[in-house]
């Protein structure tokens, strides 16, 4: 099993609009082969003492696959390619960490 991060930075004033596009195609990604999770989050509010911020113009993604291959598949999914043409306004850049479990 693999986890991913990946921070989506957001255009100013744009998250609301990215999330609307990005709950279109959970439904779909959560029924890949291989996809154990796939969540958009953003900061808890009210924030607790020691806890990092991301702020308003950006969404933390957590994923969890079965495996590197079927991350790699879900990258080249035809849904995604439409998705990431649906959020393009709004994506000033993206960090993604893909992490194993230690």
């Amino acid at each position: 099993m693999i986890h991913v991060i990946a921070t989506v930075e957001l255009n100013p004033g744009t998250r609301d609009a990215f999330l609307a596009e990005f709950h279109k195609v959970v439904p779909t990604v959560l029924e890949e082969a291989g996809c154990i999770a796939y969540t958009p989050t953003v900061d808890n509010q009210p924030a607790i003492p020691g806890q990092f911020e991301v702020g308003a113009d950006r969404v933390v993604v957590v994923e969890q696959w079965e495996s590197l291959d079927a991350l790699k598949a879900h990258g080249a999914a035809p849904h995604m390619k439409a998705y990431r043409a649906a959020v393009k306004p709004y994506v000033r850049g993206m960090e993604l960490r893909v992490l194993t479990p230690a």
